[in-house]
C-alpha cells in the first residue's frame, strides 16, 4: 500500500479543514484517516498512480492548508517518503526509482517528552480521540545530496529520530 501524508501549515488544523468542506470530505470518505504526525492526516492508497491521483483530487485544499504531501511507496523504499512533485515524476516515467535517491529534504522528528496535560486531548468524530500533543512533530527541513550510502547528520537541531524525504533536482535548488 502506498501512504499519502498531509501535512498542515502552522496556521490551522488540517483535519478540521478539510473534513469541514465538503469536496474534501467526499475525497476522504473512502480511507481510513491516520495522524502519524502534530497536524497532519495520512491516507493508504492501492498505488503510486492512486495517491497521486488523490493529491491532485485535493490540489485547491493542499495550496491553503498543506505545507508539506509526502508519498510512502514501498516498492521504492521502505523508509524513505516522496515529495509529491517527485512522485508524479516517477508515475509519470520522468524520473526512475533509481534516479530518484540523490536530492533529499531531511526533517527532524521531535517527540514529546511528557504525557498530555488534562485538556489536551482532542475528540475526532471518524477515529476516536487522539491526543495532538503527544504525536511527534517535524522540524526544520535540511537540504542534502547523497553523495555515497551514509547520509550527513541531522545538525539543525537535537532530535532522535529523522524523516527522510526523497525530492525533485527543482525541489532541491529551489
Amino acid at each position: 500500500m502506498t501512504t499519502v501524508c498531509l501535512v498542515g501549515t502552522s496556521d490551522c488544523d488540517l483535519r478540521y479543514e478539510l473534513l469541514s468542506r465538503e469536496t474534501a470530505r467526499d475525497a476522504l470518505a473512502t480511507y481510513s484517516l491516520d495522524r502519524p504526525f502534530e497536524n497532519s492526516l495520512a491516507v493508504e492508497t492501492i498505488s503510486l498512480g492512486a495517491a497521486v491521483s488523490f493529491v491532485n483530487d485535493l490540489a485547491w485544499y493542499l495550496v491553503r492548508f498543506v505545507e508539506t504531501t509526502l508519498v510512502r511507496e514501498p516498492s521504492i523504499s521502505e523508509s524513505e517518503w516522496l515529495s509529491r512533485d517527485l512522485a508524479a515524476a516517477i508515475r509519470d516515467g520522468e524520473v526512475t526509482p533509481a534516479e530518484s535517491e540523490r536530492y533529499l529534504k531531511v526533517y527532524g522528528v521531535e517527540r514529546p517528552d511528557a504525557p498530555p496535560a488534562d485538556g489536551e486531548a482532542e475528540s475526532t468524530a471518524d477515529d476516536g480521540p487522539q491526543t495532538t500533543a503527544a504525536l511527534p512533530r517535524l522540524v526544520e527541513p535540511m537540504f542534502v545530496a547523497r553523495t555515497g550510502p551514509q547520509l550527513p547528520e541531522y545538525d539543525l537541531r537535537d532530535v532522535g529520530e529523522t524523516l527522510v524525504v526523497r525530492v525533485t533536482e527543482a525541489e532541491f535548488g529551489g
